[in-house]
């Protein structure tokens, strides 16, 4: 292992980077990458426990953490009881990025092999390898959505090694199969599509012109991206998070003519560009001893057929393999990630046995974690105390009270 010690003003940052194999438990198999974690303290909190944050995702890395009033917004609380390790996850940030330049090298066959051990089930084996290497006997999870996707593969495989374990808007389904979850998150949309007409009903016919253009093919981003209509729906993924429908509002006020409009829309579609791993891999996180076969598309209902008007999220189409310039290289890895056969992530009957100790955030109006499979995911775990909200949306974590709560109640403290 290798070590840097970083001053960020309050904040000591102790970056850490390990060496493991790239697949686990297969001796004949050589090939190894490096997994970075940064381990976050304040001054004389050096001792504390460890809480190891887990991304969303997947394909994105842990935050950087800056000095106080600390950023992200969380980190604050985390650090008056905890060392915090922003650990980027295999694939992400500085362990072993994934991105075109491994496309090159490998090529697209043997790149879609190497993804196909980038999964939760990895994830935690290096987390592992990482606390051996701190001499933890045990820490803490907080997971964000897929991160909370990998703390309860964490809880299926390795429970003893964890003390207490905090989600928020991650208790991911164990029991259904990833087109259920697809067709129930077209449902969440289209609740979240009529919520935002009924407040802007003349943003309905600006959202269907706007379609029309780039069915006409004449919405065109700054890297010449052709807008498909699919993809001019998938603005509505904002609408998942606190402040989302703003961005949609306002992209929806702009002239499409116009620069401001070309490059809004370009950042406010959910799957661009920079975490490749991102689009190729996301429908795996669902994928539970099954393959995907483009679920969302296959799944997806007749009156988001019929109505154009009516928003998408995080549903991928294979078209974009083809109309999306940063995808158009990742199309053989994709395709041949959607017919994989994934492994397991969860068992059932180890998370009933794990007796998990700590607190998860379930939103009521989640439309990428349904309520419904996390209330169902969360009668696994008894101890696991729940806050069923309807005053955050998915990124809830960002608010900076959302975490305090969890703490509160996994302590038994009054709430605050």
């Amino acid at each position: 292992m290798t070590t840097l010690v970083r001053r960020m003003q309050d904040l000591t940052v102790t970056e850490h980077t390990i060496t493991v194999p790239l697949v686990w438990d297969d001796d004949s198999d050589s090939r190894t990458i490096e997994v970075f974690a940064a381990v976050v303290a304040r001054e004389g909190g050096e001792e504390l426990p460890f809480l190891v944050f887990l991304q969303g995702g997947p394909g994105f890395e842990a935050p950087r953490a800056f000095h106080s009033p600390a950023s992200p917004s969380w980190l604050d609380t985390a650090l008056r009881d905890h060392r915090v390790v922003m650990l980027d996850q295999r694939g992400t940030g500085r362990s072993t990025p994934v991105g075109d330049r491994l496309l090159e090298e490998l090529g697209s066959a043997a790149t879609a092999e190497y993804l196909t051990h980038l999964r939760a089930d990895s994830i935690v084996r290096d987390a592992e390898a990482l606390r051996a290497e701190l001499g933890a006997a045990t820490w803490n999870l907080l997971g964000q959505s897929f991160g909370g996707f990998t703390v309860l593969t964490y809880l299926s495989t390795n429970a003893s090694a964890l003390d207490r374990v905090y989600t928020t808007g991650g208790l991911s389904t164990v029991e259904h199969t990833v087109d259920e979850v697809y067709a129930l998150s077209y449902d969440k949309m289209r609740a979240a599509s009529e919520k935002y007409y009924r407040r802007f009903p003349e943003h309905r016919e600006r959202m269907r012109r706007l379609v029309g253009l780039a069915a006409e093919g004449r919405l065109v981003l700054p890297d010449g991206e052709v807008v498909s209509p699919s993809r001019m729906r998938s603005v509505g993924s904002a609408l998942g998070t606190n402040d989302g429908w703003q961005t949609v509002w306002s992209l929806l006020e702009l002239d499409p003519s116009t620069n401001a409009f070309r490059y809004d829309l370009a950042s406010a579609m959910p799957f661009g560009g920079r975490n490749p791993l991102y689009f190729a891999f996301h429908e795996s996180c669902y994928a539970d001893a099954q393959s995907t076969r483009w679920s969302a598309e296959r799944v997806e209902p007749a009156d988001f057929v019929d109505d154009v008007t009516l928003f998408t999220g995080e549903h991928i189409r294979k078209e974009w393999t083809e109309t999306v310039p940063a995808f158009r290289p990742w199309r053989e890895v994709a395709l041949a990630l959607a017919e994989h056969e994934w492994p397991a992530l969860y068992d059932a009957n180890a998370l009933a046995a794990s007796g998990a100790r700590g607190a998860a955030a379930v939103y009521v109006n989640d439309v990428y974690v349904s309520v419904e499979h996390s209330l169902e995911t969360a009668r696994l775990l008894p101890d696991l105390k729940l806050w069923v909200t309807s005053e955050h949306e998915h990124n809830g974590l960002r608010s900076g009270d959302v975490f305090e709560r969890l703490l509160d109640l996994a302590h038994d403290r009054r709430v605050r």
